[in-house]
């Protein structure tokens, strides 16, 4: 029995309800980070004006879908975090049933299980869950999308990838990667290339299945339809089309490197196959089929996903990888989700195939992943990806709070997304505007910048804008740190925060408020009256102890 086509709205709400309990200590936080820049306040213009294109922010260029559901919510119930993250849950749960859907088609009811499990518990999906961003909408549709193009119904394949592709632009390079994976099945049938490889297709090469390929074809190429509409009303109302220009250099023009490619690559299949406990469950997968036969229930093998639809997977994964690793200034975990899942339903279909106490694995890999929302790894990572964004929001709400408390109308020099928290109090952390310098963020160049205009600013909220792991066992080796550091800074924008007492000792001031949670921080400086010439002599001298190599 399939239960996503029996009791489909059973499954649905068995997952949402165990969802929104796990998130409910998360529900009413603040926004964080790219909610709070972009689609938070994208969202809210369009519940105010109705204009499909944001004048609070900049415009990225990102489909409306996700943003006019958030607007749909505010306008039914009111605008508030808990009716947010409660609005991106119900998308998290509706991703998850399609997961569950199409790890049934291909597998079984056990594994759909099993992988839907697993995909809700992986760090990155559940930190996302709650979040308002567009990356998990955009997958969950290619999930739904790909169940529907294994079933063969051409129809809910192109209704699916449109609504993905609308709710982000990438998602495009799912249908268009499978498109060209049906032209290579034509092409193969054509030359008359031996069984073993047309078999690769979902369709055989006769007349009959050409014809359903060629229909494949354009139901994968329907996407592309909407997606440029939206791109020509995007150029209708601001004047260009990816973004503004700003937005397109740093995810498009400034990445076209061969290096820098390579570099993201490897932290691409890694995100695949290793990221924040995921070998645990690969690498189990990989030693179920080195080293076990298949098991037998009732004298038959248990049967394996079906080939031709294991290359789907493939085509679509590796599709991701590449083509994130060529763009994206941000080598973001979240711009993978379309593809971990697809790797969670192989590695738990292939468990379930090899290991006769699979189900006991399966819990094992849960625990490890339950066990990395709350461990930060010891390399470098977005708090995007795990927990850690709640320790964010909790130092900015605890540092912002002191700021208004104690300084409601002095002029504060920050970074952002800070300069955004405190000049929007509707993004939950303050009660009133304030006013605000910017810099674009606290490494040793730009806070030496700040004293040239110093006479504008009265306090400095300055706080952690990346996390710095603890010293790993690698970082004893000088040369490959530098190394690594150099190549980071080069072509992802690595930069190292000043410490809190040396931003204070550059800028004049003393620290009145600090606060710290496993690798972040956030601090307070009020400025001090600093007689003439001593900024620059400080700052000299900080500036080549700060110019050192970091052991990390």
């Amino acid at each position: 029995m399939q239960w996503s086509s029996t009791y489909p709205a059973l499954v649905f709400a068995v997952i949402f309800v165990c969802t929104f309990l796990l998130h409910l200590p998360l529900l009413r936080l603040p926004y964080f980070w790219d909610e709070a820049g972009y689609y938070v306040p994208a969202a809210r213009d369009l519940l105010l004006t109705g204009s499909l294109i944001p004048h609070s922010t900049v415009s990225n260029a990102h489909p409306p879908l996700v943003m006019a559901w958030l607007a749909l919510w505010w306008r039914v119930v009111g605008f508030a975090p808990l009716v947010t993250r409660t609005a991106m849950l119900v998308v998290a749960a509706f991703s998850l049933l399609g997961v569950f859907r199409l790890a049934e088609r291909v597998a079984n009811t056990k594994v759909a299980i099993a992988a839907t499990l697993c995909t809700a518990l992986y760090p990155v999906f559940f930190a996302q869950s709650s979040l308002a961003q567009v990356d998990l909408a955009a997958a969950g549709l290619i999930f739904w999308a790909i169940s529907a193009y294994v079933e063969g119904d051409l129809v809910a394949t192109g209704v699916w990838f449109s609504l993905a592709v609308l709710a982000k632009e990438t998602a495009i390079l799912a249908p268009l990667a499978l498109a060209g994976w049906e032209v290579l099945g034509l092409l193969a049938g054509m030359l008359g290339r031996k069984r073993w490889l047309r078999d690769l297709w979902l369709d055989g090469d006769d007349s009959e299945s050409r014809i359903t390929s060629t229909k494949r074809i354009a139901s994968l190429l329907v996407p592309a339809l909407p997606l440029a509409l939206w791109y020509a009303y995007h150029y209708a109302h601001t004047g260009y089309v990816f973004g503004n220009p700003e937005f397109f250099r740093y995810n498009v023009a400034a990445t076209l490197s061969p290096t820098r490619f390579l570099l993201a690559l490897l932290m691409r299949l890694w995100q695949i196959s290793g990221y924040l406990h995921l070998w645990v469950l690969t690498l189990a997968m990989l030693l179920a089929m080195w080293m076990l036969p298949p098991e037998r229930d009732a004298d038959c093998e248990r049967s394996r996903i079906g080939v031709p639809v294991q290359m789907v997977f493939y085509v679509v994964v590796l599709t991701y990888a590449l083509a994130m690793a060529l763009i994206g200034g941000a080598v973001l975990a979240r711009y993978m989700l379309p593809a971990v899942p697809l790797v969670i339903i192989l590695s738990v279909s292939t468990l379930w195939r090899r290991l006769r106490f699979w189900r006991t694995a399966v819990v094992f890999v849960a625990l490890a992943f339950v066990a990395a929302w709350f461990w930060n790894p010891p390399y470098g990572f977005s708090p995007e990806d795990n927990l850690a964004y709640r320790d964010y929001v909790v130092l900015h709400e605890d540092g912002e709070r002191f700021l208004e408390a104690r300084y409601p109308m002095a002029r504060v020099l920050t970074a952002w997304p800070a300069s955004d928290e405190v000049t929007r109090p509707w993004l939950g952390y303050i009660t009133r505007p304030m006013r605000v310098v910017r810099i674009e963020d606290f490494s040793l160049d730009e806070v030496l910048s700040a004293t040239d205009f110093r006479s504008n600013y009265e306090v400095a909220l300055i706080f952690s804008t990346k996390y710095e792991p603890r010293p790993a066992l690698w970082d004893r080796w000088r040369a490959f740190t530098e190394t690594r550091t150099a190549l980071k800074t080069r072509f992802f924008g690595f930069h190292r925060d000043l410490p809190p007492a040396a931003a204070a000792q550059i800028l004049g001031g003393h620290v009145v408020f600090s606060e710290q949670r496993q690798g972040q921080w956030i601090a307070v400086i009020e400025m001090d009256r600093i007689e003439e010439g001593l900024i620059p002599s400080v700052g000299s001298q900080l500036q080549a102890r700060f110019s050192q190599p970091s052991p990390r």
